[in-house]
């Protein structure tokens, strides 16, 4: 008998948001369109503008592409996307500007969403509900690695060396700047300001004496209420890629490495509109120190109840890693650190997508 293929998996691909992340969540998305296997993989790229507005937007990778330094955005194309209001169906229901309505089946969703309103646990939650399969970290993880004050105490509490680190909310700032600023200064000079909630480096400034101390809180509080200020860590920026085992045991990759000038760090800039010359992959460090930060890798993925992925990214001090942060939802293009230490593993980018997307749809959380 003639062998019947079976019909490709349908693969909601959310990308956009409301976050400042908005347009590398864009690029991503416009990367893994370039890549995903055709043959398995039917997409449906639904964004979502920077108002909130879920859209069914082209699957055109060509659109979502950095060109000539300016990065895509969601436009508002009128059409709206509706989730399922019940698990006992995977419809989706688009309605288009000229009033007809639309269903779509999908299978599972890739929800390649950086920051607040995406990978902070509240789209997850959205999938959850709808009783949709979903790739990458479930509710608990994606929001407990979102805050940074939060996640240093779980990691710690694991028994993971972490950078010290001081958390100022807004309205303590607003009272009393003055006295946070005396506490800020037991950290010494430089030091960096984060907010604690947010990444792709958005808000985070290196404030080298007290004068600059205002200006960059400022910054930070622009993205988020709870901000969270770090001494300099004197070592060797290093991360690793993990990717949940079909075991249960997490997998982790060669480790890459950023090297940064010495009066700088790895921004917004470096990571998204310069070359690769800032990053090294696999990274230049001893096999027992490669082996140490894949196991820590791995410990601080399962410390968050991590599934899907994540980036561990560390310092390498004069004694030993420090780690950083946990990233769950990494910067996913093409040149990003993550599928590149995976490249250097053996792992090439459309296999990263294919295996990302079979674990999301095989997940329990």
């Amino acid at each position: 008998m003639p062998t019947i293929a079976s019909a490709p998996t349908t693969v909601a691909v959310l990308f956009g948001g409301r976050s400042s992340e908005h347009e590398i969540s864009c690029v991503t998305a416009g990367g893994i369109m370039d890549v995903v296997d055709r043959t398995e993989y039917d997409l449906v790229p639904i964004g979502i503008t920077r108002d909130g507005a879920f859209t069914l937007q082209a699957d055109d990778p060509a659109q979502w592409t950095l060109r000539d330094g300016v990065l895509p955005t969601v436009p508002d194309n009128g059409t709206r996307v509706a989730f399922p209001t019940s698990p006992a169906t995977n419809e989706l229901v688009v309605s288009h500007p000229d009033g007809s309505i639309t269903t779509i089946a999908v299978d599972v969703v890739f929800p390649i969403l950086h920051g607040p309103f995406g990978e902070d646990g509240t789209v997850q939650g959205l999938l959850e509900i709808a009783g949709l399969p979903y790739v990458g970290d479930g509710v608990l993880a994606s929001a407990l690695a979102m805050d940074k004050h939060v996640a240093k105490a779980v990691l710690e509490h694991a028994g993971l060396r972490v950078a010290p680190w001081t958390t100022v909310l807004r309205r303590e700032w607003a009272a009393d700047p003055v006295d946070v600023a005396e506490a800020i200064a037991a950290h010494g000079w430089p030091l960096f300001v984060k907010p604690a909630r947010a990444g792709s480096s958005m808000g985070v400034s290196r404030v080298d004496d007290p004068a600059e101390l205002g200006a960059a809180m400022d910054l930070a509080f622009e993205h988020d209420s709870k901000v969270i200020v770090e001494p300099r860590v004197i070592g060797r920026e290093v991360e690793v890629a993990v990717l949940e085992g079909r075991d249960g045991v997490p997998r982790t990759s060669l480790p890459g490495e950023i090297v940064v000038a010495e009066d700088g760090f790895y921004d917004f800039a470096s990571k998204y509109l310069g070359g690769d010359e800032s990053l090294l992959c696999p990274a230049p460090l001893t096999d027992d120190q490669t082996d140490e930060i894949r196991s820590i890798g791995a410990r601080a993925f399962e410390a968050i109840g991590g599934s899907g992925l994540a980036r561990v990214d560390c310092f390498l001090t004069d004694d030993g890693f420090v780690v950083n942060e946990v990233n769950t939802m990494p910067g996913f293009t093409p040149l990003s650190m993550y599928p590149r230490c995976w490249a250097a593993s053996g792992v090439p980018y459309g296999e990263l997508v294919t295996e990302l997307i079979e674990l999301g749809r095989a997940a329990v959380r």
